[in-house]
């Protein structure tokens, strides 16, 4: 081997010892980088779905089990999956005094919208719900329901709060709050945190979300809205973007709950009118509000009144809506005036 040779391989190896201390550098760096980040990201089961919450913190302290507690206890009273929670206790009975502080705050805020929206968001929807096989038991019944014998029971005026006591004054009304409890749920765990002096987060709690403060780049936190019909025909995952700061989104739609049966589309919505599934182009609706137990709720109700009165009804009270909807074989997005300024071009 002559001399430049072995020069030549000397010179090789230590640029490939360069090489390996700069990768060994960056990559020691970056855990470093990331372990000394004060941003903090937990998820998990809630509500027969899932959350996802990041907030920043220079402790990096974990916030989990107590969202997981706070969130086990809150079912105990809300979750009609539950034999024994206050609501299915409710249900079976004529009368409850809950325990929990959930039930009358969520059942107030309802009545409330219920009576804004005209009965177009009503929890006593909840025998309907069932009869169309969205409820506990799964799939459309062999025979469609007679919805006229059900319709007696949809009465949100027939409960009734006295003091502690919630009671209802006819026999066989039941209620569920899975319209607005995720909406609820994500209020509650954004108010633990703040409690434990956490200023920057997104709470997401089975789509609904409350955001505060600014993300790790310390910019205004930024919601994808899903495009209803991207599993069907592809094209952008992504319908539109919402910057969201200091207030809450929820979106409710009928692209991913639905039934078909000889050819005809069933979706999850019931219209507590007509007492049938609703039948319109409106895909999905998005609010942002100042409580995500407002947005959720009333995502709900724009999804029961159609493209029309939706829009007409966020106009008329500059709300910050978001509805997608079909027409024709085209996919149409509306922004109220309210929204625009929110919207990510």
């Amino acid at each position: 081997m002559t001399p430049l040779q072995r020069k030549n391989i000397v010179y090789t190896l230590l640029l490939f010892a360069l090489m390996a201390a700069v990768y060994f550098y960056r990559k020691n760096s970056s855990k470093e980088q990331t372990a000394n980040s004060p941003l903090v990201k937990i998820s998990g089961p809630a509500m027969g779905s899932t959350y996802n919450i990041s907030y920043l913190d220079e402790n990096r302290a974990n916030y989990q089990a107590a969202i997981d507690s706070l969130l086990e206890v809150f079912n105990l009273s809300l979750s009609t999956y539950i034999p024994d929670s206050e609501i299915s206790r409710f249900n079976r009975e004529d009368s409850i005094m809950p325990k929990l502080p959930f039930f009358i705050p969520v059942l107030e805020r309802s009545r409330e919208i219920y009576r804004e929206t005209e009965g177009a968001f009503n929890p006593t929807v909840y025998p309907l719900v069932q009869a169309w096989g969205f409820g506990a038991k799964k799939g459309l019944p062999e025979r469609e329901p007679n919805v006229d014998s059900v319709k007696q029971f949809i009465d949100f005026e027939s409960i009734v709060v006295t003091g502690n006591t919630i009671k209802k004054t006819k026999k066989g009304v039941t209620i569920e709050f899975n319209a607005i409890a995720p909406g609820y749920g994500a209020d509650l765990i954004a108010r633990l945190l703040e409690q434990r002096g956490i200023q920057n987060y997104m709470v997401e709690v089975g789509g609904e979300v409350v955001c505060k403060g600014k993300n790790q780049r310390g910019e205004t936190w930024l919601i994808g809205i899903d495009n209803p019909q991207y599993e069907e025909k592809g094209g952008n995952p992504i319908q539109a973007k919402i910057r969201v700061e200091n207030m809450a989104l929820a979106t409710s739609g009928n692209y991913r709950k639905f039934y078909e049966k000889d050819g005809k589309r069933y979706a999850h919505t019931i219209d507590p009118v007509s007492g049938r599934p609703v039948q319109h182009n409106l895909l999905s609706a998005t609010v942002l509000a100042k409580d995500c137990m407002t947005a959720d709720a009333m995502a709900t109700a724009f999804m029961v009144m159609g493209t029309e009165k939706a829009k007409a009804y966020a106009e008329s009270r500059q709300m910050p809506v978001l509805l997608v909807f079909a027409e024709g074989d085209k996919l149409q997005t509306y922004v109220s005036p309210a929204l625009q300024k929110f919207i990510v071009e």
